[in-house]
């Protein structure tokens, strides 16, 4: 891959670009595809009026933009944060399409967001944002058009006012919509643990590839978040040993291992995980650096870039976000031969048990949670294995494997359908 400045190195949508051409120039990706392909479908901005709670009137700028509707309808997230892009909802859109493919579900890829700190708006503020934004983009959404979910900032609440926002205006309750919500209005059992489970089900495929044992693999997980969370709770209850939490505001280490439960419920006390008394503080940076054999990044883009990949010590990186590794790190971790697990599989639960909450929907007919764990953990394994497959039959890293096999998976499909016109 070519020289790009840091600006370009950091910039989401360039990243994901660089990656799809090289799989794509492996794949020997006909032309036409080719254009198809790097480019989203959709791209709608809308400006959104709020009245605020103290009279005022404010506009937010949203975005939904739609890459591939090739396989079926468009699935993605919806993320509030005042550094919302078009460039990274893009990137974040392609990477769904991917993800989808991946795993090999009926879905294409697509992305939301809006350019807002919701920590500044009221409950009331929120939800009139919220049903404002799904009002404005009605004639894209629906079960067979675009099924957004929880991402960033937001929740099962945020499901809830855009289901039923979507709802009035079908004039009938439509669950499948969206997914992501709360139980009691067709949210699926095992979906909130779902990406945090299936950091589980891929690091023990790598344990199994290299011989290790979960109880000689020592963790770092970089987020606490529902991912991060969530994964370092299910890995240490399966025998994995999480020697250190780093998060935005401060980082723990214990070597001989952290508690987890009492690590949680010190965080629902205080907000944060910073002054747990069960590990020493220390610089969530340098937490990225220490000797360990995974790491786990679990919050945002561009953890690992070209400034610090060469001081990682992980054996593996399993990639609980999206984009936490920029394009120019890859290169230093393969020539590290770091064995990396990219986002686009490594933390595919979440869109598998989206699936699920879709299909449930559909169907009327909900499943035991046993059986939505079971089938995550068999989607998973057999994705885990075909980017295995692919990286060492085209002798490339993982990415460009799971990238090459998603390709060629949507590329098929586009194909076989042909091009309209």
């Amino acid at each position: 891959m070519k020289t790009v400045s840091l600006e370009q190195e950091l910039n989401p949508w360039e990243a994901q670009a660089a990656r799809f051409d090289f799989a794509a120039q492996k794949l020997n990706l006909d032309e036409g595809l080719w254009k198809i392909l790097r480019y989203p479908q959709r791209e709608i901005i809308v400006h959104i009026p709020v009245a605020m709670d103290n009279g005022t009137l404010e506009v937010f700028t949203g975005f939904r933009v739609q890459h591939s509707i090739a396989r079926g309808p468009a699935k993605g997230g919806v993320r509030y944060s005042p550094d919302v892009t078009l460039d990274e909802v893009r990137a974040l859109a392609s990477w769904m399409t991917w993800k989808c493919a991946v795993v090999n579900i009926p879905f294409g890829g697509a992305k939301g967001g809006i350019i807002v700190d919701p920590k500044k708006l009221s409950l009331s503020e929120l939800e009139k944002m919220t049903r404002r934004y799904t009002a404005e983009l009605i004639e894209f959404l629906g079960p067979e058009k675009d099924v957004p979910a929880p991402d960033m900032n937001t929740n099962e609440q945020t499901m809830a006012w855009m289901m039923d926002t979507y709802s009035m205006h079908m004039r009938q309750t439509v669950t499948s919509v969206v997914t992501g919500k709360p139980l009691t209005i067709g949210g699926s059992r095992g979906r909130l643990e779902a990406t945090g489970r299936g950091v589980l089900v891929v690091c023990d495929e790598a344990l199994r590839k290299f011989e290790m044992s979960r109880e000689s693999t020592r963790l770092i997980v970089q987020g606490f978040g529902n991912v991060g969370s969530n994964a370092a709770k299910l890995m240490s209850d399966a025998g994995y040993k999480v020697i250190g939490i780093a998060e935005y505001d401060g980082g723990l280490f214990n070597r001989n291992g952290i508690n987890i439960d009492k690590l949680l419920e010190y965080r629902d006390r205080n907000k944060t995980v910073v002054g747990f008394p069960g590990a020493e503080a220390s610089d969530p940076k340098q937490l990225l650096l220490e000797d360990c054999e995974i790491l786990i990044p679990a919050a945002t883009e561009n953890v690992i870039t070209s400034q610090n990949a060469a001081g990682i010590k992980a054996r593996i990186i399993c990639e609980g976000a999206n984009g936490p590794t920029t394009a120019a790190a890859d290169e230093i971790l393969a020539d590290k031969k770091v064995f990396v697990i990219p986002d686009i599989l490594a933390n595919a639960g979440g869109v598998t048990a989206s699936y699920f909450e879709w299909v449930q929907d559909r169907q009327g007919y909900f499943w035991k949670e046993s059986a939505v764990n079971e089938q995550l953990e068999f989607i998973l394994r057999e994705a885990f294995e075909d980017v295995v497959h692919f990286s060492e039959t085209h002798h490339v890293n993982n990415r460009i494997a799971a990238y090459m096999l998603a390709i060629s998976r949507v590329a098929h499909t586009i194909k076989l359908r042909g091009i309209y016109a």
